[in-house]
């Protein structure tokens, strides 16, 4: 998009027709519950920047249920990340994705254009509409107006940051005077859907910046990407979240291929994102949490042998 070129996340993870790797956290093999040791965390992350990866993920996890499996991000993801902040200074940092039911629209928007400012444009807005069933009664929110509430964020984020002193009569917001400081540098920040949020595809490509979708398999991936395209009518980034199993066999391929993950070498990792880019995938956020080798060496060889075949756009 070109109101985002300057824009450092936007531009060092999204170019189109290319595909570039970035990496989510917790960066740390698990299965349940991580340990998210902050100074290796931190450690992991500066080694993902070295290896030129593109950029790191943090969830939104309200609250913990075990029933749902995997307890995500342990620590807040607005103080997480301005920790991580601190640590970094070129990787791109985004949320995939902050969950809009449980959140005010308005604190949304502060502490989104504040870690925009502290990064140096480097954060990348990642929203959703939040998928455990405990949270909804926990935070006493209807669960059918989730999809309502979720226009309503991204309505008043984009009103708060451009505007100075704006009115605003919404759901939850009623602003005769007030403004929201600071303002993004842009006037605006990066905002991607997270699947279809309760929305049409007409209305994501109107007004979100790029859309985070799940694994599917490849023929129905390539046609959602194709009608992506053709609606939004300018190059807005499609993301998709991958989980790798990374052999020490750099020449191991995958006995059955999964859309959302799978165990290999790396040789063949770089066929299978040529085929992803091929498709129309712009950025694919790497899972390493169902690994068994030390983390550190995964990164390593990917950073090694696949990074540079997907190369940050900064770099070209």
């Amino acid at each position: 998009m070109e109101k985002f070129r300057s824009h450092n996340g936007f531009a060092r993870s999204f170019k189109e027709n290319k595909l570039t790797i970035g990496l989510q956290i917790p960066i740390e093999n698990y299965s349940e519950m991580p340990k998210m040791d902050l100074e290796e965390q931190m450690r992991l992350a500066k080694k993902a920047e070295e290896m030129e990866f593109a950029s790191l993920w943090v969830r939104d996890s309200p609250l913990r249920d075990p029933s749902f499996g995997d307890a995500g991000l342990i620590y807040d993801p607005w103080i997480f990340l301005g920790y991580l902040t601190a640590h970094t200074q070129r990787i791109a940092l985004g949320t995939s994705s902050i969950v809009t039911t449980y959140r005010h629209p308005l604190h949304l928007a502060k502490s989104a254009a504040s870690m925009d400012k502290m990064s140096q444009e480097r954060f990348l807005f990642g929203v959703a509409t939040g998928d455990r069933p405990i949270e909804f009664p926990a935070f006493k929110v209807n669960r059918e107006e989730r999809a309502a509430l979720f226009r309503e964020t991204i309505d008043v984020v984009k009103k708060v940051w451009r505007e100075p002193f704006p009115k605003i009569q919404t759901i939850r917001v009623d602003m005769n005077y007030g403004d929201i400081i600071p303002k993004p540098t842009l006037s605006d920040i990066p905002v991607f859907g997270t699947g279809f949020s309760g929305q049409s595809i007409e209305w994501l490509a109107r007004n979100t910046d790029g859309w985070l979708f799940y694994p599917q398999i490849p023929d129905r991936q390539r046609e959602l990407i194709k009608q992506w395209r053709l609606t939004a009518g300018e190059f807005k980034p499609f993301i998709q979240p991958f989980g790798i199993v990374l052999s020490e066999d750099p020449n191991e391929v995958p006995l059955a291929l999964s859309p959302s993950g799978f165990k290999t070498g790396y040789k063949f990792l770089i066929e299978y994102f040529y085929s992803l880019q091929e498709a129309g995938i712009n950025h694919v956020p790497l899972a390493l949490k169902f690994g068994y080798r030390p983390v550190e060496e995964v990164i390593q060889e990917i950073g090694e042998f696949v990074v540079p075949h997907f190369k940050c756009t900064h770099e070209e």
